[in-house]
């Protein structure tokens, strides 16, 4: 009886690391999900920053959509690198960075999805001429494609565009709200304006604390 008790009791210590063990490997998983798609959002940002086009779209599912301040949603990887390739060129006497800041991130390891909150710090000006600060809101999805995360949509939310040597205090600049020669392959998600109005970007997690939804 006491072999019998001690053989149970082992049983049950066992299935006690065991369950252990799995729930640190889901939590391992989820952490390394982050780190990777911190790092995914953050390199976007670099190449975006160097106007390093095809870098950038290279970092979308084949899938993937973008859709940046109100201007319509461009679909799949090819759709992407051309609006990409509309934007203005990185030459002398550009700046153009777009600083990937405060990640929310929610990630299913096992389905092979994440999604994305991300604030962009953007200063953009070109020798001579416009220098511009604003800012934008990223709601994003992530896929895991052949183990490699990859953007499989971007959503940026222009909250305001300013001139630099005035200051949001004058006013914002309207958004531009078109590509020349470019069009979309679907319309807005959303109709809004960017600052003086006010807009707050849809939020794709509730409340952690309070679990109500947005």
């Amino acid at each position: 009886m006491a072999d019998d008790a001690a053989l149970e009791s082992l049983r049950q210590t066992v299935a006690r690391l065991e369950e252990q063990v799995s729930h640190l490997r889901s939590k391992a998983a989820v952490s390394e999900a982050h780190l990777e798609i911190s790092n995914l959002q953050a390199t976007y940002g670099y190449y975006v920053d160097k106007g390093l086009w095809d870098e950038a779209a290279d970092l979308f599912t084949q899938d993937g959509t973008l859709e940046i301040a109100g201007r319509g949603v461009y679909v799949g990887q090819d759709r992407v690198r051309q609006y990409l390739h509309a934007l203005p060129p990185y030459e002398r006497g550009t700046i153009f960075n777009h600083m990937q800041l405060q990640p929310v991130i929610h990630c299913d390891p096992e389905a092979g999805t994440a999604k994305g909150r991300w604030r962009a710090f953007i200063l953009i000006a070109w020798l001579g001429g416009e220098a511009r600060w604003g800012e934008a809101v990223y709601e994003n999805r992530y896929q895991l494609v052949d183990g490699v995360w990859r953007i499989s949509a971007l959503h940026a939310f222009i909250t305001f565009y300013a001139e630099y040597d005035r200051g949001p205090n004058h006013g914002g600049v309207p958004m531009v709200r078109s590509i020349e020669g470019l069009k979309p392959d679907r319309p807005p998600s959303h109709d809004y304006e960017a600052f003086p109005e006010i807009f707050v970007p849809p939020f794709h997690y509730a409340n952690p604390v309070s679990g109500k939804p947005w």
